[in-house]
């Protein structure tokens, strides 16, 4: 084929025909691109452009079954399927990649579950159901957990896909009880959403918080219960955010629903009214009806059976958040600050949560500093306290989310034993801004922890493909994330460098920027020194490099609340609020006391408490703990992919999909498949598709796997092209596109004889017809000569003579005949007036 792909700035790569034949140590490839322009592309001997694959093979609904595999054949297929066949779901090998189309489609009933059911994954169009039926399927044959892992950018659809492996378990596994298990685990989504769930400037419902929901079941393979993990739940966003985004959504539900009976004594207004829920400008989502999601909130919560005065307890600390936001700070001079004791925000606050309003008053604008030999009261600047608030307010509602999660978990709880489960796990995927802070490292750091084990099974899975079909297993590279997960969480990374600076008392940002700089800087190759800035440092993470910035870094990994202000919710009469700061919080899993955690490499673990309860610390060892439980079971990948920023139904942003592609493992996959043997066919698919290839006495050999064997050895003579196997054929790169290649030609030749003896034919029934009109215009006009030849002056007398006579005696019978019709006329009228008369006279 003389068709390649070469790099393009708008559309990352794009088709070119070779126009004149290449030799090797040529510096320019002579191309059209399909504009027809005309180009002299300059070349690297050592790597040529990549092939484009046959126009047959275009559209596959596996990646891997292209011939040639690399990112231009990967974003063209994809391209093709999404945009022109409008398919949103394409296979990757073991991955499932979905695009969100931005548009409702009528591919999620019961009707298309029930036709999934049972069927292998091959069978169907590549679809979510398809993914969830085959985890359910290897957990009922082999008595084996499994897990669904749905991973992408924010936009990309992972909530929905989660939503749908769900409710694909609750319908295919419905138990008979009347216990209604499966609506209830379909009701821990709403509330989730509402509580974790927020709009983004890149999504209306954005999921701000990772989920691991272990669905259970029994030994009929029913679902008897569930349990729910969460990671990292984004608080920043309760105190601040970005214009045209907005606060959680349970928030703006509270404030549509202000004015109901129920919530008078909350003495709330509307979302404008608030700073935590107005400073997006975004108050407002088209389309989405606040109040009636309320509704529905409620009754999700009553049907877990967490009914009204549970409710009751969440609403008011959620108003009482609220309020909060809301209390004016006044600067009283450079350092000091104060709050009025008749603000109205902070009475409703205090008598929301039954607090001590002088002392909160007090302590939000006072810190109190011990020391070895006395404890010291200090005021605070206006930012100072407005910080000491909104640490306070983002406490109470992280407190809140573990507390709702934990009540989810226990309505969820199960008597018995669980048999199997099948995990779900919906979390951010790789993220990279203009500003990248504290929350994007963690969630960096978990998808490097994803990569890795990403990477390892599919390498296993290769590797028992081979030893299944007993082909030779030759060694494959693939990229090892675990030098930058070193960096990370080692003994003396990043991480115990943040942990150690925030033990600090006067533990600054700039001081743990420059231990970095001092550990890592030409020290570590991944890791990197802007050269414009001393508040940043860069990290080559699996996807890209990625530029933090230190600002917040400590005070989010320390994530503290001065502890008077802990000690003044403690003594708080309102139980729940109290409890939230007790010492010894309550597990928010039921079973995380049943899970030992054995960490491959040792954790540094340190005697000093404060250090153990950083954030980072405790995202370090949740993070662990799913990353054994994910080892233990049979992972499932589907990988969302967002096709454009302006949520455009069916438009395909070829840079923002690469981008995407790079980073969620896609191409890694891609590029290990295409190491060794990357086209592989089962001999009965071979044995159809070439046949045509094929001898009359190849044919006549009964056994079709020999007749196979036959065909590639004399078609392809270089052995090292292909493998046979136990029940495949295994091909290295570009061998299908040359049996292609060479089908083609066949076809091409059979259809050239074809077309040869058809027109042949047209032509000769054509001048046939031809012939015989000839013929019949050739014996006319002879008979006309004839005829004028034939006639002489006689023979016209005589005709004349004839006439005049046939004329005259014409005329004669003519007449006659006139005469007697006359006669008769004449008679039948003289008997007629002769009666009418007589008539007339006997009247008379």
């Amino acid at each position: 084929y003389n068709r390649v792909w070469i790099p393009d700035n708008e559309e990352v790569w794009q088709s070119a025909e070779i126009t004149k034949n290449y030799k090797a140590g040529d510096r320019f490839l002579h191309v059209q691109l399909e504009d027809g322009t005309e180009l002299n592309y300059p070349v690297d001997p050592a790597a040529l452009p990549p092939l484009r694959n046959p126009d047959i093979l275009v559209g596959e609904n596996d990646l891997t079954a292209l011939s040639y595999l690399h990112e231009p054949a990967v974003l063209h297929n994809l391209k093709v399927r999404f945009v022109e066949s409008k398919l949103i779901y394409t296979y990757s090998g073991i991955i499932l990649v979905a695009i969100n189309p931005y548009k409702q489609l009528p591919l999620y009933g019961d009707a298309i579950i029930h036709a999934y059911s049972g069927q292998n994954m091959g069978d169907m169009d590549p679809h979510i159901f398809a993914v969830a039926e085959e985890a359910y399927k290897q957990m009922a044959r082999n008595n084996k957990n499994q897990s669904i892992i749905v991973s992408g950018e924010s936009g990309a659809g992972k909530t929905v896909s989660a939503r749908y492996t769900m409710r694909y378990f609750a319908t295919v596994s419905k138990s008979s009880s009347n216990a209604h298990v499966e609506d209830k685990v379909l009701a821990s989504n709403p509330i989730t959403e509402a509580v974790g769930n927020a709009k983004t400037m890149r999504n209306d419902n954005s999921s701000r918080v990772g989920k691991y929901t272990e669905i259970s079941f029994d030994q009929s393979y029913q679902i008897i219960g569930a349990n729910m993990r969460t990671y990292l739940l984004e608080k920043s966003r309760v105190v601040f955010q970005s214009e045209n985004e907005r606060n959680y959504h349970i928030f703006y539900q509270l404030c549509a629903s202000a004015m109901k009976p129920e919530f008078k004594n909350l003495k709330l207004g509307s979302a404008e009214e608030f700073n935590y829920t107005r400073m997006g400008g975004s108050t407002v989502i088209e389309g989405i009806d606040d109040r009636a999601n309320m509704v529905e909130t409620q009754k999700t919560f009553a049907l877990l059976g967490l009914k009204g005065d549970f409710q009751m307890d969440v609403f008011k600390i959620l108003a009482a958040i609220l309020h909060l936001g809301n209390v004016e700070i006044t600067a009283v001079g450079d350092e000091r600050s104060s709050i009025s004791l008749e603000d109205k925000h902070l009475n409703i606050f205090c008598e929301l949560l039954d607090l001590n309003c002088d002392k909160m008053a007090r302590w939000l604008c006072h810190r109190k500093i011990i020391t070895t030999s006395e404890t010291v009261i200090k005021p605070m600047t206006r930012a100072q306290a407005v910080n000491a608030r909104d640490a306070l307010a983002k406490k109470i509602y992280s407190h809140l989310f573990d507390f709702v999660v934990e009540r989810i978990n226990q309505a969820l709880q199960f008597p018995g034993k669980q048999h199997t489960f099948i995990g779900v796990l919906d979390i951010y995927g790789f993220e990279t801004f203009d500003v990248n802070s504290f929350e994007q490292f963690c969630i960096n750091y978990a998808n490097e922890k994803l990569q890795q084990q990403f990477n390892l099974h599919v390498f296993k899975l290769e590797q028992e493909e081979y030893m299944k079909e007993d082909i030779p297993w030759t060694l494959i590279d693939f990229y090892d994330n675990q030098p930058v997960i070193d960096l990370i969480e080692a003994k003396m990374g990043i991480l115990e460098l943040l942990d150690e600076e925030c033990l600090l008392p006067h533990g600054t940002d700039e001081n743990w920027l420059q231990k970095l700089y001092n550990n890592f800087v030409n020290k570590n190759t991944l890791f990197e020194k802007p050269r414009m800035s001393n508040t940043s440092f860069i990290i080559q993470h699996f996807a890209d490099k990625v530029e933090y910035k230190c600002e917040g870094f400590l005070e989010k990994n320390r994530d503290t609340v001065h502890e008077v202000l802990t000690e003044i919710l403690k003594d708080s009469k309102f139980h729940l609020c109290a409890n939230f700061f007790q010492d010894n919080p309550v597990s928010v899993s039921p079973f995380s006391s049943t899970i030992n955690i054995k960490s491959a490499r040792p954790v540094l673990k340190s005697p000093n408490k404060q250090l153990r309860m950083t954030v980072g610390s405790k995202f370090r060892s949740s993070l662990s703990l799913l990353m054994v439980t994910l080892n233990a079971t049979t992972p499932h990948y589907v990988r969302c992919i967002k096709p454009n920023d302006e949520k455009l139904p069916f438009e395909f942003d070829s840079k923002r999909v690469a981008q995407q592609l790079r980073a969620c493992g896609v191409l890694e996959t891609i590029r290990i498949s295409a190491q060794s043997y990357p086209s592989r066919w089962t001999y009965i698919e071979f044995f159809s598709r070439y046949s045509i290839l094929m001898t009359q006495q190849e044919l006549s050999i009964n056994d079709k796997k020999q007749i196979c064997k036959i065909v590639l050895q004399r078609l392809i003579q270089d052995c090292n092209q292909y493998q046979f196997g136990r029940t495949k054929i295994f091909f290295r790169a570009g061998q299908v596109a040359y049996l292609e290649k060479l089908r083609s030609d066949k076809l091409r030749h059979a259809c050239i004889v074809i077309q040869k003896s058809v027109r042949g034919w047209l032509q000769r029934k054509k001048f046939l017809l031809i012939k015989q009109a000839a013929i019949t215009i050739q014996q006319y006009f002879r008979g006309q000569r004839t005829v004028r030849q034939a006639i002489t002056a006689r023979t016209l007398k005589q005709t004349w003579a004839a006439i005049i006579i046939q004329k005259y005696c014409r005329g004669y019978l003519v007449r006659r005949l006139c005469q007697l019709i006359h006669v008769a006329a004449v008679t039948i009228q003289a008997y007629t007036r002769g009666f009418l008369a007589r008539k007339k006279y006997r009247k008379v």
